[in-house]
């Protein structure tokens, strides 16, 4: 055995080292070899772009027909753009159909995905349909249209295709062919309409804008309003938001959504009207009258035969009436008043009769709180989003209407289809995208439950841009030849019968998203907003033309409350104080004239204060008071009332009695008829100087000097009578002598032709009344 192990040792050792220096030859020649061989074409093209950037952008700007059907030609433009540092040569581009896709969110996610995949974005279609570019500089991009026939593209069942638009070139560091860039988008597919029940859509068109009309009004008869600035007329011109807006409506199965107040204030620019300076001082003329005529006229056609939902004067935002606007007293009293100013408006303008009692918080978001606020005045339907309605279990998108109590019904509006075009859409593949998409979710929804008859409603963006607008007139025209979908309106949906697995209960206060209370109004900006309406009610009722102070000023409070003023709480801060300021500016145009100091110089006397009236309406309803602050001194009869004409002033008179000597303050104050004090009170001075005892001791002696002199004159008299009629005496005459001539020591009171003595006596009373205050 030994040796048997010796054998074997001394024989496995050569034969290992040879097997080693075979391998290692073996593996020299393989490497070379490798080095040498071309790597296959084909094998670096896709594997070098899964998952890797795309060294060229590729737009598709435009798909025609958007919902193609079997005997379609389909049409495919857009752009492709060299995004590389070197020239892209020997270039194509072509279209791909890859999988169909069967859930929402891969319709969610069509536009996020990465670089070119073989596996997803399946094969190129071949033949003629594709174009060629020979060259494509860096930095440079170039326009595609592929044309053709759909019948092409080898579609399977119905349902929502992925169609890709690829540049397969080569660049001079890698000389191969390889795909290069890559646009993906969505085709739905259905031929033709099929049997079974067809999902039943709703679209709100809303007609809103931002607040362009305060209550300042011109100081003439006509009233003519002064307007923010201008930037309405160029929303109303051709090819404006909202010229668009109805453009593309009119012939769109839509239900009109409209804010009242847009309407009152086109109304107002169809007339002359004056827009305000920056500092408020002064206006200029408005140019957009023509415009407004224009537009009004377009809209009135375009409603016709549609339904009209009519919001709130103002569009006020309920969340925040909800939120913090509940906590300030007589804050939610407006809704009322907005709501039934809201149907004479809408009525008035556009001659039909609008449904108010539909509700529609800002987004779509509920809790119990704005429902109870928004189903207060009326509206017993109320629109939300089914992210807000918090879905659990369904697997597919269920009928819109929730019975939620209290005889009030939530329309829950899909949050996909609602919120489709929010983004920009400016650039035309950004558009095409959002209409794809639309057109697919809208298909998708319908195969989620065929047998099942549902009613959805899509509840788009309050203020939608025009490219926005485009792009929604776009997919709801894609709709129009009813395969899957049948149009309805919002007050029919209403009305459709609950789906028994819906969500019916109505989210709490804590689920509101925290990004839109950020958002609400102040509670502060609510009690501006009551102080404000404290002034005009107390302001009113000494008007005698009510209506040209209460209008204007109950509409710019309307508006103070605008879901328009979201993320923007300088300009409504502004907004209010201006409001105030010119409601302040006004009331001070009736007021107390300043009086200086008076002396009243009797025993009584009567003081004259002005009001001044620069209104041009008379005023009426006010009480004027003088209040002494020392009655025992200076007494000052009743209250007079108050009745002034337009631009003039009325002199107020009162009586007064002075009971001793001394200054008085004197304060004047006017009031209204249920007590409560208008306007600022305005104080004077009056000095009471009464005649003093030592005067009227003189004045008493000089009367009894006047007495004694008249008594000693006529007891002279009667002594000379006397005389005479004893016969005689010194200083009498005979019968024969001259009458009337005396004799020395005679008394006469004086000779003839000297002045009479004044007899009259003086009063030592105070003076009359009717004397006028000395000032």
């Amino acid at each position: 055995m030994a040796e048997a192990a010796e054998f074997q040792g001394t024989t496995s050792a050569p034969a290992c080292r040879w097997a080693r220096r075979t391998a290692l030859l073996l593996g020299v020649l393989l490497f070379a070899g490798l080095v040498h061989l071309p790597t296959a074409p084909a094998a670096r093209a896709d594997a070098a772009d899964v998952g890797g950037t795309r060294s060229v952008g590729v737009s598709i700007d435009a798909l025609t027909p958007v919902a193609p059907t079997q005997n379609d030609t389909l049409t495919v433009s857009g752009t492709v753009t060299n995004n590389g540092r070197t020239a892209i040569t020997g270039a194509h581009v072509g279209l791909r159909v890859g999988s169909q896709l069967s859930t929402r969110s891969d319709i969610d996610d069509i536009g996020d995905k990465g670089g070119f995949s073989p596996s997803s974005d399946g094969a190129e279609v071949g033949g003629n349909h594709v174009q060629k570019i020979d060259r494509l500089a860096p930095g440079v991009s170039q326009n595609f249209t592929l044309t053709l026939p759909v019948k092409d593209l080898n579609l399977g069942k119905d349902g929502v295709y992925q169609l890709a638009a690829t540049l397969s070139g080569q660049s001079a560091d890698q000389p191969y062919e390889r795909v290069l860039g890559i646009q993906r988008t969505l085709l739905p597919w259905q031929p033709s309409a099929v049997e079974g029940k067809k999902t039943k859509l709703t679209v709100l068109w809303p007609l809103i804008s931002t607040t362009h009309l305060s209550a300042r009004t011109e100081s003439d008869q006509q009233q003519t309003p002064v307007f923010i600035n201008d930037d309405l007329a160029a929303d109303l011109a051709p090819g404006g938001r909202l010229q668009q807006l109805v453009a593309l409506g009119k012939n769109l199965p839509v239900t009109w959504v409209i804010d009242p107040d847009l309407l009152a204030t086109v109304e107002a620019m169809t007339k002359p009207y004056r827009v305000g300076t920056p500092d408020g001082k002064s206006s200029t003329p408005g140019r957009g009258q023509a415009v407004a005529k224009q537009w009004l006229g377009q809209l009135q056609d375009a409603v016709t035969n549609h339904q009209v939902v009519a919001l709130p004067f103002g569009d006020p935002d309920l969340a925040s009436l909800a939120h913090r606007g509940k906590d300030v007293s007589g804050a939610l009293s407006h809704l009322q008043s907005a709501t039934d100013l809201a149907s004479t408006t809408v009525d008035t303008i556009l001659g039909v009769k609008p449904r108010t009692d539909f509700a529609w918080p800002v987004d779509g978001a509920v809790d119990t709180s704005i429902v109870d606020v928004a189903t207060s005045a009326g509206a017993h339907n109320v629109i939300a989003r089914s992210d807000s309605f918090h879905e659990s279990g369904n697997t597919y998108a269920p009928t819109a209407a929730r019975q939620i109590g209290g005889g009030n019904t939530a329309i829950v509006a899909d949050a996909r289809l609602s919120t489709a075009f929010q983004g920009d859409m400016i650039r035309a593949g950004d558009s095409s995208l959002a209409v794809q998409q639309f057109l697919a979710q809208s298909l998708v929804v319908d195969k989620q439950a065929p047998e099942n008859e549902r009613s959805i409603v899509v509840a788009p963006q309050r203020m939608p841009t025009t490219s926005q607008a485009q792009a929604m007139a776009a997919a709801v025209k894609g709709l129009s030849d009813g395969r899957w979908t049948q149009p309805l309106d919002l007050g029919d949906a209403a009305r459709a019968t609950p789906d028994p697995s819906a969500a019916q209960q109505v989210p709490g206060s804590g689920s509101y998203p925290d990004s839109l209370r950020s958002q609400e109004l102040t509670t502060g900006a609510f009690q501006e907003i009551q102080k404000t309406q404290s002034t005009l009610d107390s302001f009113k009722v000494i008007l005698s033309a009510q209506d040209r102070v209460v209008t204007p000023f109950g509409s710019a409070i309307m508006r103070e409350m605008s879901t328009s003023w979201r993320g923007n709480p300088q300009g409504a801060g502004q907004f209010r104080n201006g409001v105030q300021a010119y409601l302040y500016k006004l009331t001070r145009q009736v007021q107390l004239i300043k009086k200086s100091d008076a002396t009243l110089s009797g025993r009584s006397a009567t003081i004259p204060v002005t009001v001044e009236n620069g209104l041009l309406q008379e005023i009426h309803g006010l009480k004027l008071v003088l209040e002494s602050s020392q009655p025992n001194r200076l007494k000052i009869d009743n209250a007079q009332p108050v009745k002034v004409e337009g631009g003039h002033s009325q002199s107020v008179k009162f009586e007064t009695r002075a009971n001793a000597n001394g200054p008085v303050q004197v304060t004047a104050r006017l009031f209204t008829s249920d007590g409560q004090q208008y306007g600022d009170s305005m104080t004077f001075t009056v000095h009471v100087t009464s005649i003093t005892p030592m005067v009227l001791l003189v004045i008493a002696g000089g009367v009894l000097l006047l007495v004694l002199a008249g008594l000693r004159i006529y007891l002279q008299r009667k002594r000379t009578a006397a005389h005479k009629a004893a016969g005689g005496g010194p200083g009498t005459t005979g019968g024969d002598g001259p009458e009337g001539t005396g004799g020395p020591g005679d008394d006469m009171p004086g000779q003839p032709g000297d002045p009479a003595v004044d007899t009259g006596t003086q009063s030592g009373g105070p003076s009359g009344p009717g004397e006028k205050v000395e000032h």
